[in-house]
């Protein structure tokens, strides 16, 4: 019996530690996704905001649809104008949009060593299709 005397204790303090890790890891990426959850949304607005970028010239002259990149580059920057969000890419085919943001975010709870800031990462696609 005499040998078993603390064993409790060191079993109760990692178990408190590890209770502690799980606590940060979750509500750092509960707050994370809330984050990229507005993100997802405003890139589907800036997605949606470049397919009016339609080529009205190109339209009304041969009924084409295509988007005209210049005009989508300019409609996401408009679009997007939240604090720390960054416009990394807007691409613009024939007639689809491909708009990429970033932002970066501080962790709600960043243990000692650890980097406070991370960088969350949303994409949206928006097409232009006639309707029959």
């Amino acid at each position: 019996m005499r040998q078993e005397r603390g064993t409790i204790t060191v079993m109760t303090i990692g178990f408190l530690v590890f209770l502690g890790l799980l606590v940060v890891v979750v509500v750092n990426s509960s707050a994370a996704f809330l984050q990229r959850q507005q993100l997802d949304n405003v890139a589907d607005g800036a997605a949606r905001a470049a397919a009016d970028g339609l080529s009205t010239d190109t339209f009304y002259r041969t009924g084409a649809i295509t988007l005209n990149g210049s005009a989508a580059r300019r409609l996401v920057g408009d679009y997007v104008r939240g604090p720390g969000v960054r416009v990394v890419q807007v691409r613009a085919d024939a007639n689809q949009v491909l708009v990429r943001l970033e932002r970066s975010v501080t962790l709600a709870i960043a243990p000692p060593g650890w980097n406070p800031r991370t960088t969350i990462v949303s994409e949206a696609t928006a097409q232009l299709r006639p309707t029959p």
